[in-house]
């Protein structure tokens, strides 16, 4: 392949015009997905749910059927609803210990 001087100048502009097309497309394709995905629930409901209620767990102690979660649709936005029922006593309370950090070598 033979390029001049200029013409490797001209082709990164290229190359940043090329970069722009492909970001827009996948920003097209990325909100095309969304729309379709708005017709049915999403299926990273029971996930959520079941991590969201692990982080829970390290502060508090909650059962399974204390975690509400749910996502509503108003229009175009999507509002993700979550509710969890906490205990009112100081014994639910689970204790936080963070690890100390490790000492350097020597």
């Amino acid at each position: 392949m033979n390029m001049g001087f200029f013409d490797y100048f001209r082709s990164s502009r290229h190359k940043d015009n090329t970069a722009a097309v492909a970001k827009e497309r996948l920003q097209i394709i990325v909100a095309h997905e969304r729309g379709a995905n708005r017709r049915h629930s999403p299926d990273y409901l029971p996930a959520l749910k079941r991590e969201l209620l692990e982080v829970v767990r390290r502060y508090v102690q909650v059962e399974q059927d204390q975690i509400k979660v749910h996502l509503d649709r108003d229009g175009d936005f999507e509002v993700l609803e979550l509710n969890i029922l906490l205990p009112d006593d100081e014994s639910a309370r689970v204790t936080v210990t963070t690890p100390s950090a490790p000492k350097p070598a020597r």
